[in-house]
Formats: C-alpha cells, sequence, structure tokens
C-alpha cells in the first residue's frame, strides 16, 4: 500500500539524517529508507573530527552551517560532542610557515612547542610548533548516528530499515517493502549512488574512495582535541591552497614515497574511553575491493610511535568509503522534485548537515510541504 508524505529521504547517513531533520523542523511529514538495520557507512567509519576551521569556500560555508545544528542535536539528541578545536603540530619549519601564512585569516591560534607539547603527548622535540584551530568540534560519529536517528523519531520522523530502494521517479520512491509517495524525494545515498542514479554518477565522475583505519589503545599517548600533521595540511582546503603549501608537499613525498603513495592524512583522535582512531590511507576507484594491506596498517601504527614515542595496541580495523568526486560537492535534480546531495570528498560529517539544510530550506519554507523549485546552485556545486 502506499502512504504519502511530504519527504521521503533514501539513505540515512549524515547528509540523509540532516536532510530529515530539516524537513521536519519546517514541519513537514518525513520518512527516511534505509537497507540496513542501522547507519553503517562512511558516517560511522571517521573520526568524528568536524573539521570546519580548515575548510575553505563553499565547504566553510556549508561546515559554518552544520555547526549549530551539530551543538543543538547533541543536546536534544544527547550524544558526546565537544567543542575541542582542533590542534595541528608542526614538525618542520615550513609547516609552521604554513600555519603562520593560514593564522592570518584569523580563528587559528599559533602555538610554541612548549604548549602543543602540554595539549598533545607528542615526543619531546618533534614539534617546533604548532596551531590549535578554533572553531571545530569532535564527537564519537557512531553514538552520534544512532543519537540523532532516535531523536529524529521522536520528533515524528518515520524510519523504514532493512528497506532497499529499486528506483526513483518525481513523487514515488519504490522499495522492496512496496512503494512511497512523496513530494520531495531527498537521495542521500552518498558513494552508492551508481547504484540508484548510474547515469547521474558516471556524468558527473563520482566514484569510491577507500581508507585504512584503526582504533588502538596508545599508552601514554593522548590528545587534549583531534590532532593533524603536516600531512593534514596539503590536504584540507584553508592550508593547501596556500602558496607556503608547495613547500610542505614536495618535502613530505621527497623524504616519504611510501606514506605519499598511500595518499595519508596523518592524523588522531581521542574518543572518551580512552582510544585514539588512527588514519588514514586514500584510494579511489569504481568499486572498492574489500582486502587491506597489511602494510599500510604497519605504516600507520609506526607513525604514531615516531609522533607518540608510544608502541600502541590494535583493538580495531576497518575499511572506510565514501563517495569521491571531482567537486566538493553534488546537488542534483535529475528529475522534477528528486534531489541528489552527496558530500563526494571526506568531509560529510563536517559539512553534511549544513549541506542538507542549506539546499533543502529554499524549497520547503516554513511548514510548507515540499515543492519543485530548484534553489539556486552555489557556485562550485557540481550539477
Amino acid at each position: 500500500m502506499t502512504r504519502g508524505f511530504d519527504v521521503a529521504v533514501v539513505g540515512a547517513g549524515v547528509v540523509g539524517l540532516g536532510a530529515a531533520y530539516a524537513a521536519v523542523r519546517r514541519g513537514c511529514s518525513v520518512v527516511v529508507i534505509e537497507r540496513a538495520a542501522e547507519t553503517l557507512g562512511a558516517t560511522v567509519r571517521n573520526f568524528g573530527h568536524l573539521c570546519i576551521g580548515a575548510q575553505t569556500g563553499l565547504a566553510r560555508e556549508f561546515a559554518d552551517a552544520s555547526r549549530p545544528l551539530w551543538l543543538r542535536l547533541a543536546r536534544d539528541a544527547g550524544f558526546w560532542l565537544q567543542e575541542s578545536g582542533t590542534l595541528v603540530v608542526a614538525r618542520h619549519a615550513d609547516e609552521l610557515a604554513l600555519l603562520e601564512a593560514a593564522a592570518g585569516a584569523g580563528g587559528i591560534e599559533l602555538l610554541d612547542a612548549g604548549e602543543l607539547e602540554k595539549r598533545a603527548s607528542v615526543r619531546p622535540g618533534i614539534a617546533v610548533g604548532g596551531a590549535w584551530v578554533e572553531p571545530d568540534l569532535q564527537t564519537h560519529p557512531r553514538a552520534a548516528a544512532a543519537a540523532i536517528r532516535a531523536h529524529l523519531e521522536t520528533l515524528g520522523v518515520e524510519f523504514r530499515t532493512r528497506t532497499s530502494v529499486g528506483a526513483v521517479e518525481p513523487g514515488r520512491v519504490h522499495t522492496t517493502r512496496g512503494p512511497l509517495d512523496a513530494g520531495l524525494v531527498v537521495v542521500a545515498v552518498n558513494h552508492d549512488l551508481d547504484q540508484l542514479l548510474p547515469d547521474l554518477a558516471e556524468a558527473v565522475g563520482v566514484v569510491r574512495c577507500g581508507l585504512d583505519m584503526l582504533r588502538v589503545r596508545g599508552g601514554a599517548a593522548s590528545v587534549s582535541a583531534p590532532l593533524l600533521t603536516g600531512w593534514s595540511l596539503v590536504r584540507y582546503g584553508r592550508f593547501a591552497a596556500l602558496p607556503e603549501a608547495t613547500a610542505v608537499r614536495e618535502r613530505l613525498h621527497a623524504e616519504r614515497p611510501d606514506l605519499a603513495a598511500l595518499d595519508l592524512n596523518q592524523m588522531y583522535t581521542q574518543l572518551p574511553d580512552g582510544s585514539m582512531i588512527v588514519g588514514d590511507t586514500h584510494y579511489k576507484g569504481v568499486g572498492i575491493a574489500p582486502f587491506q594491506p597489511e602494510a599500510a596498517a604497519d605504516l600507520l601504527l609506526e607513525e604514531f610511535h615516531t609522533l607518540f614515542g608510544a608502541r600502541p595496541s590494535v583493538l580495531e580495523r576497518w575499511q572506510g568509503v565514501y563517495a569521491s568526486g571531482p567537486d566538493d560537492f553534488l546537488v542534483a535534480e535529475p528529475e522534477p522534485g528528486v534531489l541528489a546531495l552527496a558530500a563526494t570528498t571526506g568531509i560529510g560529517m563536517t559539512t553534511g548537515l549544513g549541506l542538507a539544510d542549506t539546499v533543502l530550506a529554499p524549497r520547503l519554507g516554513d511548514g510548507a510541504a515540499a515543492g519543485t523549485t530548484v534553489p539556486t546552485t552555489p557556485e562550485g556545486i557540481h550539477r
């Protein structure tokens, strides 16, 4: 039997949850369709690091829009989130020069080596300085996703789990449990876009990015906030776009071609139980093989030892997968009233709530049923 909703959301990752939250707050009736029993994709396989201050351009706009939504949801849904900021360790003069250049735009406090060592137990003498990026947040992704879903249910959002979607069309979602009618259909399936909208995925060049991650106990190693390194600086837009990033990138790649081959983002976050998330590597393709080379994990652990002076014990290993495309975001309307949303870099947790809210707000208004008017596409979003 069919049933009508103002908004149907396909996918219960952070972008899908953000779309449901945006819609229900505006008085819409909302259903979320998720093929698994719980959120198991990119939303729960990341650092839990909401890296707001390292973004630029449209990514920074969506990250800034996400921040108050995360704070509100943490309060209302009752999950752990802290206004931690982000630490950056500079181990070379060129990394410190890059941080100094980035700090000119505000929101970054430069630290000397001693202050950095007070906030993160890096090996004495390894740092020449560092920085603290003020706006950033940290959460536990596995707990946050489940808590947000439970909170949305209290607001009236219906969840249809263990239910696959075979096709979407204007006004209707075809599922394995029957069709659902909706004024607006939001497809938020991240890297599985090609399973539901293959022509769109091929047209815009969306593929998959796989990564290797670990959760460890690091002995005395600890960080008071998520910790980035020089390998992170050459990845995030606010730093990577600066001229000073060239020297950092060239030196790192020349010194450690083995780490460069992993497309490393060497960073660390510490969870409330004291364990630390360590990562991560990156490799792209239309399909990602499930086989993780042990050499990658060995290098991640060796770099942990180099930075902290401790030999960690591994508690968990996992493979992350997220959508990767030529632009930071995908916002497309392949058919009237069918909207596809995705963060197509690795910053879905940082930007996903703001992306969904920003794009849906002009469509939904205050308490209005979903319409079919396409919002103005911000520069830099691929349609």
